[in-house]
């Protein structure tokens, strides 16, 4: 048995089952993460077969937790995952006076496990944890260097948070030593496929303000709400733009925007105020400065035409000032070669190579010169819903897929 196998048939299916469902019976709703944070990083302090485990606060109450293991004469490895998870209220309401009320529950159905977070991404922190134990029970360690970096604050949707806070502290210096490894894998969910393509974005915040007057005497005020309807019609025809005029994605499809939110009026009055929110897909390629540029340009010529002042935000920077930019690395990297035989080897079935229908932070990773994929276990579409949940016989292999790439990537050493 090669040792890659031998660290593979060491991972103990029983106990990475037990660290997820301990996992996410600790709530860590972004910005409240330091609870779990300090329960992933015990996790590894108390374990042989991390060298060290340290805390790294990045702002008060909000730590960063990194690790490392092996010996340094291999090639490196970083191994990263967010701590926070979004909210829960939804969750509460849709199953309130059933059995999965409670979202930290980490109840087990029908052999899944059920919980906020379960798969976005307490997985994969327990996973990556577990995978690097397994060398220990197989008696061998990794010859090259792994390292782990578990971060807050990559969700949004609570004020003043989802800033990428912990990792954009980690690549700067301000929380740990700076992230430097060969290869990475962020550990957010892939149905156990490669994803070695990501989306960008950027939200735009767009606010009209004409003149409210009373409904009798209309003549009197400056229309926001008009003046937003066609905005409306006009940024969908920009969407309908950008699908023809922007070369589809083979992993990731189509370029487009997304209005998410519109508010106006109230009083029985000409409304004075139309504010509107959308979201802009970015494709591999594209500049998220010219996709700015292009969502500007619609709304202020709308304005003009209307006579209402325009005001544009872009309100979730991220790697860069605007948004979160997009990434790709050729599949024909070693590593992600290493990885889809790794797949191969523990499930005797072929890698699937994707496109993540979503962004995350490895973008801060690429900045630095770490190539990297998304891969670990759970489906993105049950995520930041009631649904969310895992199913075991994924986790399990995920993570002994996670550990045999391990020792084929690092290589190993008898100690």
């Amino acid at each position: 048995m090669s040792a890659a196998s031998r660290v593979a048939e060491a991972v103990d299916g029983e106990a990475v089952v037990g660290l997820v469902r301990e996992a996410v019976r600790i709530p860590s709703v972004t910005p409240d993460e330091e609870d779990f944070a300090r329960w992933a990083w015990r996790q590894m302090q108390e374990s042989d077969a991390f060298d060290s485990a340290d805390l790294f606060e990045c702002e008060p109450g909000r730590p960063n937790v990194c690790g490392t293991a092996g010996d340094g004469a291999g090639r490196s490895l970083l191994l990263a995952g967010h701590l926070d998870t979004v909210a829960v209220d939804d969750w509460r309401r849709h199953w309130r006076g059933t059995d999965r009320e409670d979202p930290f529950g980490a109840h087990v159905i029908d052999g899944e496990i059920w919980g906020r977070g379960v798969a976005d991404q307490k997985a994969g922190i327990c996973a990556t944890i577990e995978a690097v134990r397994a060398f220990g029970r197989a008696g061998l360690r990794p010859a090259g260097r792994v390292s782990t970096l578990f971060v807050c604050d990559e969700e949004s949707g609570r004020p003043g948070s989802g800033v990428s806070a912990g990792m954009r502290a980690a690549v700067e210096g301000r929380a740990g030593p700076r992230p430097d490894a060969d290869f990475a894998i962020y550990t957010e969910p892939t149905t156990s496929a490669i994803y070695t393509a990501q989306m960008g974005f950027l939200i735009a915040d767009i606010a009209y303000t004409g003149t409210s007057a009373y409904f009798g005497r209309p003549e009197l005020g400056v229309d926001a709400l008009r003046a937003g309807h066609r905005l409306l019609d006009r940024l969908w025809q920009h969407s309908d733009d950008l699908r023809a005029s922007v070369p589809a994605h083979e992993l990731l499809g189509e370029a487009f925007l997304l209005v998410t939110s519109v508010t106006s009026g109230g009083n029985i009055a000409v409304p004075g105020r139309f504010d509107l929110s959308l979201i802009r897909k970015i494709l591999p390629g594209e500049s998220l400065d010219g996709a700015a540029d292009g969502i500007r340009a619609v709304a202020e010529e709308v304005a003009d035409e209307h006579g209402v002042e325009c005001a544009v935000e872009f309100s979730a920077p991220r790697d860069h000032p605007l948004g979160g930019t997009a990434d790709e690395l050729d599949a024909g990297h070693p590593a992600v070669a290493a990885l889809a035989g790794s797949i191969e080897a523990v499930t005797g079935e072929p890698a699937r190579i994707e496109g993540a229908p979503y962004w995350s932070e490895k973008p801060f990773l690429r900045d630095r010169q770490i190539p990297g994929v998304y891969f670990a276990p759970g489906d993105i579409s049950d995520c930041h819903t009631p649904f969310e949940r895992l199913a075991i016989d994924e986790l399990v292999t995920a993570t002994r897929t996670l550990s045999h790439f391990i020792a084929r990537w690092c290589g190993t050493h008898d100690p």
